[in-house]
């Protein structure tokens, strides 16, 4: 193993928000970004902790990293929801994506949490295929639902 796990630091943002972007490109959404690493500073590491992230230091280089926020289940209780994984394009299939989701699953079960939960995109079956070999349950069946900005403002405007 040529890389090492560990919690984020603050002064990793700036790495994970290339990683950010890198996965934003990944998933043609190359301009959706608009989070700073100040925002990633604050939200992570301020007075209010909104989200715990890992990462893949190799050689003071952050090559992969995952992050997760908690969520409440009003069937199960308290889960986690991981927000993204992301792997360099050259680390794929080095093993790093299975050491990240060990990761969070470690961090998951600690908490007591009852379950651990995230997205993939319907097309991207590498990905579908690896979370399915690790034992997790693709939904199919259900749809990602979002309200952005401008849609909380024509909801807003419309009450």
């Amino acid at each position: 193993m040529n890389y090492t796990i560990r919690e984020a630091r603050r002064e990793d943002m700036a790495q994970v928000l290339n990683l950010i972007t890198e996965l934003a490109i990944f998933e043609k959404e190359d301009n959706a970004v608009e989070v700073t690493v100040e925002d990633l500073e604050e939200s992570g590491f301020g007075d209010q902790k909104l989200f715990h992230c890992f990462v893949a230091d190799k050689e003071r280089q952050i090559v992969g990293m995952a992050l997760v926020y908690p969520r409440y289940s009003t069937w199960k209780g308290p889960v986690i929801h991981l927000e993204d994984l992301i792997v360099t394009e050259q680390m794929r299939g080095s093993g790093l994506g299975t050491a990240l989701l060990n990761e969070v699953v470690k961090y998951g079960n600690g908490l007591g949490v009852k379950r651990i939960s995230w997205e993939v995109l319907d097309w991207n079956e590498p990905a579908i295929d690896f979370y399915q070999s690790k034992g997790a349950d693709v939904k199919r069946d259900w749809d990602v639902v979002h309200l952005d900005e401008e849609g909380i403002s024509t909801y807003l405007s419309k009450i």
